[in-house]
């Protein structure tokens, strides 16, 4: 692996819960109770919020979160605030775990005890120090000695208010009764500052000197004396604000006379370690963080053959895929990966084909068909949701917001009614929702996406090969994912599908609970043959459900059913159907560059993007109302013009119009997460957009790139800086109208409908084997009982949870994952060796204070 280490990827991920906190210190006031909502940061930049939960000291949130980790981080912090309406919110209580401690709590639900936010604890990034021990004859021939302090850069500094800040750095000697404390110069406007400063102390005495053959520092002296340097932003009228410290004893020179090494800013003094935890309450997480380590494509050959060939191997339940659903204790760390490796690769459909009539094998009785949890029906849910996102859009997502904004009430429960409330209106209001999402359901079956289609196809066929006699068996094998497992979950979860930003509150949820348990009863398929009403647990529910004209629900189920699993492939007719993709404020460099009044050049805006173009709006006090006015545009019976009023948009460039959307570099602006859209019209002129973290930045980048890079006018190179003062920063040409001199990234164009990482599913899978090496060898030991046998002949609970049909096949595929899983593991650990002997302690990528 040597040139092959270079293209090593590390790429992290990170996704969970925020679940709920619970008794959180009463408000100083008279109302004690607080308006909290919940941040989640990478040291210091916030990349995710909740919304806020009112007037609760136990504050439950339910919010899921996923993203990508686009840099390094040190610490991953969760913050509870107070939601203020006159001033600024202030934190008053996190959790912090650092990024070697994720392991710990990896994959579990855990309450953690919130601690006090301390202003000189947060702090990020590192800073490279040169250090040196001189000696100096002065003017009369005495001997000095001399210490000379190096402060070359610093990399990773937070954000200020969320702009790049003003640092400086104040270097000190500190000893038992001296502090000399020096300063560098202020620098501008940037998260990397570049100081390459040098100062100069005085180590000891010219009295204390002897003469020596080699010149030391005497011991007393090196055991008490450090540098200390303090990181500060420059605020001009207020005090400066601490931004982290390294300290650096002296007598790291005893054996070495020069010392050069970058460290990690640490709090100053170590943190407030006054705060006792148990005084400010606990916040529940679930976490789940991947770092994964992505090797070059060849080395990935092996098993990515032997799991794409798993639907042709027969038995299925010896294949590699099933194999690995079968070890894994946790089915959906497999499902996802499985899942979006057969999609790229177009196995996908006769994959679950195979392993769904296995699953129907097990069947015992056609109303329980794929009611179960197994990997058939895992990986059908999550095909649903990788390619049915834009059809969740198109179907429900007008009429979620309008449920989630109207604030109607929907309780029909008597026993959880409130006071004054009318059961009645409850009850036509709650009809009315369940008879406008039914309605938009069974009538969007030319909005299906073809996959679908084929795998509904496929589990209609098998569902009657494998329960002959039953005529409703070819509906409720459909029915129990698409309206079970589809629009009935996404219905009360709307937030896990990008349905709506955050978890509805508490009267809303009721409602969403109630309209999905409706819908799954009117679609189910499965007591078609009895009656529905058994369904219900609840006396209310069965008063409610007979509000409906059953018969003519099941006409429409049963048409609408017969529609999704035609054979016959057709295209979405939603797909140009104006649909918002992502939406969010954003800053934007504005488009007439007057280099005369550069402070207003930079303009927060409203920046969405929808399947037909990117624009950007006036934010301001309206934007809700300028959603609202969006979504009534996108209703059927509205009479207004589809997409935003044309008034509101400032700017807007159409997606096919699109050829590139790249990185900008920090150092055009001085500001951290900016890139930029190119469009035919004006290729040399960019739109230029600061996005508010990291993340986001990253999210509008993949977005965007995704839903143009089937443009065929694309650009292969692009400028990663900006046209100023007459040239390109990053090339110095100095015509405007230059090709570019960096390639894109964007990848060339491709009809996929999403944008897959093989190498990275297969490293993953890969990762699965290797955790659950002792299962396979128990796997493989079972095999050999069997064969040799002819019969179980270990203890029953060895490997009864083992599906072998063919102990032949099973154990000879087995050996095959031990043969690439093995090699593979040889590759990582040549590359970790070398990654480690690279990275010494102190360097870039390994500083000192990292643990």
């Amino acid at each position: 692996m040597a040139e092959e280490d270079k293209a090593v990827r590390i790429l992290q991920s990170l996704r969970g819960k925020i679940c709920e906190a619970k008794n959180l210190p009463p408000y100083h006031g008279p109302n004690k109770m607080r308006d909290c909502f919940c941040t989640i940061k990478l040291d210091q930049e916030e990349v995710f919020r909740t919304k806020v939960v009112d007037k609760s000291l136990s504050p439950f949130y339910g919010e899921d979160f996923y993203f990508e980790i686009p840099r390094s981080f040190q610490y991953l912090s969760f913050y509870i605030y107070d939601k203020s309406f006159f001033q600024k919110d202030l934190p008053f209580g996190k959790v912090s775990i650092r990024k070697e401690d994720l392991c710990k709590y990896n994959c579990k639900d855990s309450w953690f005890a919130l601690h006090l936010v301390d202003a000189n604890s947060e702090v990020q990034g590192k800073v490279h120090l040169e250090v040196k021990l001189n000696e100096l004859i002065t003017e009369t021939g005495s001997v000095c000695q001399q210490l000379v302090v190096r402060v070359i850069e610093c990399q990773g500094l937070p954000l200020v208010n969320g702009q790049s800040g003003d640092p400086y750095a104040s270097v000190s000697l500190v000893g038992p009764s001296r502090l000399d404390q020096k300063r560098t110069k202020v620098k501008k406007k940037t998260s990397n500052p570049q100081f390459d400063e040098t100062f100069y102390f005085e180590v000891t005495r010219n009295s204390s000197y002897t003469r020596k053959s080699h010149f030391q520092v005497e011991e007393e002296n090196i055991e008490k004396l450090e540098i200390r340097v303090d990181l500060w932003n420059n605020e001009n009228l207020v005090q400066d604000i601490f931004l982290g410290e390294t300290k650096v004893p002296v007598k790291i020179l005893k054996n070495d006379n020069c010392h050069r090494a970058w460290y990690l800013l640490q709090p100053k003094d170590n943190g407030n370690k006054s705060a006792k935890p148990e005084d400010l309450g606990s916040l529940r997480l679930s976490i789940f963080y991947n770092e994964d380590y992505v090797l070059p494509s060849q080395y990935y050959s092996s098993l990515n053959d032997l799991l794409l060939k798993s639907s042709d191997v027969k038995p299925i339940s010896a294949s590699a895929v099933h194999i690995l659903g079968e070890v894994c204790r946790e089915k959906q760390e497999a499902v996802l990966p499985l899942v979006r490796l057969m999609l790229h690769h177009k196995k996908l459909v006769p994959f679950l084909r195979a392993i769904a009539e296995l699953d129907l094998q097990q069947t015992q009785e056609a109303n329980t068909i794929f009611r179960g949890n197994s990997l058939t029906t895992r990986c059908i849910d999550e095909t649903m949701k990788l390619v049915g996102k834009h059809y969740l859009k198109v179907t429900l997502k007008s009429i979620l917001d309008e449920i989630c904004d109207s604030c109607k009430t929907c309780e029909i429960d008597p026993i959880k009614l409130k006071e004054g409330d009318n059961v009645e209106v409850n009850k036509e209001n709650l009809r009315q929702y369940v008879e406008r999402v039914f309605s938009v359901i069974v009538q969007s079956s030319m909005s299906c996406p073809t996959l679908m289609c084929e795998v509904f196809n496929s589990l209609q066929k098998l569902a009657r090969k494998q329960f002959p006699d039953d005529p409703h068996v070819k509906y409720s094998a459909v029915s129990s994912f698409v309206f079970l497992r589809f629009f009935a979950v996404a219905m009360v979860s709307p937030h896990s599908f990008n349905l709506r930003p955050h978890h509805p509150d508490a009267q809303t949820s009721r409602a969403l609970t109630l309209i999905s348990k409706t819908i799954q009863t009117l679609g189910s398929w499965g007591s078609l043959s009895k009656n529905k009403l058994s369904s219900f647990k609840e006396s209310y529910m069965c008063d409610f459900f007979k509000l409906f004209q059953e018969e003519k629900c099941i006409d429409s189920v049963k048409k609408f059913i017969d529609e999704i699993s035609s054979a016959q492939s057709k295209e979405p007719s939603g797909v140009d159907e104006p649909i918002i993709l992502k939406e969010g404020e954003i800053i934007k460099r504005a488009q007439g560059r007057n280099p005369i009044r550069k402070v207003h050049n930079f303009k927060k805006r409203w920046l969405r993007l929808t399947n037909r173009e990117i624009s950007y709006h006036k934010q301001s006090e309206d934007a809700d109302a300028l959603q609202s006015a969006w979504r009534e545009s996108l209703r059927p019976e509205s009479n207004a013009s589809p997409g935003p009023p044309a008034k509101e948009s400032l700017y807007s460039i159409l997606i096919k119009n699109i050829v590139a959307v790249e990185k900008l570099e920090e150092k055009c602006f001085n500001r951290k997460n900016m890139f930029q859209v190119l469009s035919i019209e004006r290729p040399e002129r960019p739109l230029y957009v600061q996005a508010s973290n990291c993340v986001e930045a990253n999210e509008w980048i993949e977005i965007i790139t995704r839903v143009s890079r089937c443009n065929q006018e694309r650009l292969h190179v692009y400028h990663p800086c900006a046209f100023l003062s007459g040239s390109w920063l990053c090339c110095k040409k100095t015509d405007e109208k230059a090709m570019g001199c960096a390639n894109c990234t964007g990848g060339s164009p491709a009809n996929i409908q999403l944008d897959i990482d093989c190498d990275r599913e297969v490293e993953r899978i890969f990762s699965l084997f290797q955790a659950n090496l002792p299962r396979l060898q128990k796997m493989e030991d079972a095999c050999g009982s069997i064969d040799v046998y002819q019969g179980p002949q270990l203890e029953q609970d060895e490997y009864a949870h083992f599906t072998i049909q063919d102990s032949r096949v099973t154990f000879k595929t087995l050996k095959q994952i031990n043969i690439v899983v093995d090699k593979l593991a040889e590759f990582h650990e040549q590359y970790r060796i070398k990654r480690s002997t690279r990275a010494k302690y102190g360097s870039e990528e390994n500083p000192i204070g990292a643990k």
